[in-house]
């Protein structure tokens, strides 16, 4: 058993808990808590920038990422786990503390579902700092992001360090390869900014997919020094299978 909290006391409770510092501090009686250390906490931090709006296939990024989310969650709740969730743009969208459950999995499902983020950019070194500040007990925590982004190596060792981290690595495969389609007109969903791509030009293909795997080997290299594990699914790949190989390669 692990010490959780202190509260109140309230009648039936074991006296032998009596928390004597808090209650000589406070005046009313306060016990400790605690639970079994063999029930995890399960935090899932998920990108909503305005990149996960996404999709050239049978599903867009956001959606793939509301199904992954459904899995874990309730994977995790199938093992008596505790889930708690992270919503982050550029900003801290919003927080829902970890709580065992069915009933708290679908409010996290429809809260994914119906939320409409303020923030239109990414910025996971922020919503790693955060988690570090919040939760102190350990947990495995799935970041579920495109990755578009750079900047959060530092924040992201130190949440290693502490808990047990896996990026989620989602992507569009129009986002790794430019088809040659002639001239398209191309907007930025984070930024606002439009603009002309000639996809005719082999340069720019070729560019385009260099930012792209840039981009890629970063995520890797950070997550690789930072000693957690990665996972990359396309929105158009069967991610069950790739899921299972994973956590079967974990579990060795």
């Amino acid at each position: 058993m692990s010490f959780s909290e202190v509260r109140d006391y309230q009648y039936g409770d074991d006296v032998r808990n009596i928390d004597w510092n808090v209650t000589a501090r406070t005046g009313d009686p306060h016990i400790k808590i605690f639970e079994e250390e063999r029930e995890l906490t399960v935090m899932l931090v998920i990108d909503l920038s305005g990149s996960s709006f996404f999709g050239t296939t049978n599903r867009m990024k956001n959606e793939l990422l509301t199904e992954l989310t459904a899995v874990l969650a309730f994977s995790a709740i199938n093992n008596n786990d505790k889930v708690g969730v992270l919503f982050f743009t550029d900003r801290i969208e919003k927080f829902i503390p970890p709580k065992k459950g069915k009933q708290h999995i679908l409010r996290i499902i429809r809260e994914l579902l119906n939320f409409e983020p303020e923030g239109k950019g990414t910025n996971i070194g922020m919503a790693m700092e955060y988690l570090n500040n919040l939760i102190k007990k350990r947990s495995i925590t799935f970041i579920l992001s495109d990755f578009m982004t750079v900047g959060y190596e530092t924040p992201l060792r130190i949440a290693a360090r502490r808990h047990d981290v896996i990026g989620m690595h989602l992507y569009d495969k129009r986002e790794a390869k430019l088809p040659n389609v002639g001239l398209i007109r191309a907007y930025d969903a984070e930024t606002g900014e439009v603009g002309w791509i000639d996809t005719a030009i082999p340069e720019v293909r070729q560019t385009y997919a260099e930012n792209f795997n840039k981009n890629l080997d970063y995520f890797k290299d950070v997550f690789r020094k930072s000693g957690a594990d990665i996972v990359s699914i396309r929105t158009d790949k069967d991610y069950v299978n790739i899921l299972l190989r994973f956590f079967k390669k974990r579990s060795k």
